[in-house]
């Protein structure tokens, strides 16, 4: 089963007319069935209008600055800014410089409330996870998007024990290096690589490097991103916070 890919590894298509060139990176094609992750690629100008007449959208803004459109609403759109966009709901990109995020459809989710939030996920304060970890969350129930949680991982120097999720989640790795272990396979990570991992698959990511390794994650069901199990079904340890 393939677990991780690199996001140039997928070719990107360009929509005559528009401003935008989508990469897919992990979807049901490569046995992603809850979610598709794609690569948006905007370049300088105003894209056509977007929406998803089934799927839930969950954005992160990877680099460059522009503005979200929605209706006659208008929010500014910087790196490390999370957006939630309700299945149905219109929107469309404006910016002077290249733009890109990573989307996350979010297939057969819960009725939203809002038509869309927005959060910035470098703003919100860190959380203790396992294994020394700490996570930041962005998009998830308290912002009105019932379906998922989106977070950003902090992981520091080591490897953590073997462990699992009972939730679906999508990753990508937004710095450092290290090694994903998972269904008896092996795949380097480096900043750009994406990682699909099942609930209940037991896994483990090594962080190599001398810093953090910083990724971001989004999840079904909606939840805390420190909720983990050993192998043998024992819950993982928490650390408690000061």
């Amino acid at each position: 089963m393939l677990y991780a890919i690199h996001r140039e590894s997928a070719a990107p298509l360009r929509k005559p007319g528009d401003t935008v060139r989508i990469s897919a990176l992990f979807d049901d094609v490569n046995g992603c069935e809850k979610f598709a992750q794609r690569l948006l690629e905007f370049q300088p100008g105003s894209s056509q209008t977007r929406h998803e007449a089934a799927d839930d959208e969950v954005l992160y803004v990877l680099a460059g600055h522009g503005e979200l459109r929605v209706g006659a609403e208008r929010t500014a759109l910087g790196a490390g800014v999370g957006v939630y966009l309700r299945r149905g709901t219109v929107w469309s990109v404006s910016c002077e410089d290249p733009l890109e995020l990573l989307s996350v459809l979010v297939h057969a989710p819960a009725a939203g409330m809002a038509a869309y939030a927005r959060v910035e996920l470098a703003a919100e304060g860190r959380r203790s996870a396992t294994a020394s970890r700490q996570f930041a969350l962005g998009v998830g129930p308290g912002l009105g998007c019932p379906s998922v949680t989106q977070f950003i991982g902090y992981i520091p120097p080591g490897r953590a024990p073997d462990h699992y999720h009972r939730y679906d989640e999508v990753i990508y790795l937004l710095a450092g290096s290290g090694m994903l272990r998972a269904g008896g396979e092996e795949a380097t990570l480096v900043a750009g690589v994406c990682v699909h991992l099942p609930a209940g698959r037991v896994h483990s990511l090594e962080n190599s490097g001398p810093g953090e390794m910083e990724l971001l994650g989004v999840f079904t069901p909606a939840g805390s991103p420190a909720e983990a199990y050993y192998p043998d079904g024992t819950p993982a340890a928490i650390p408690e916070e000061d």
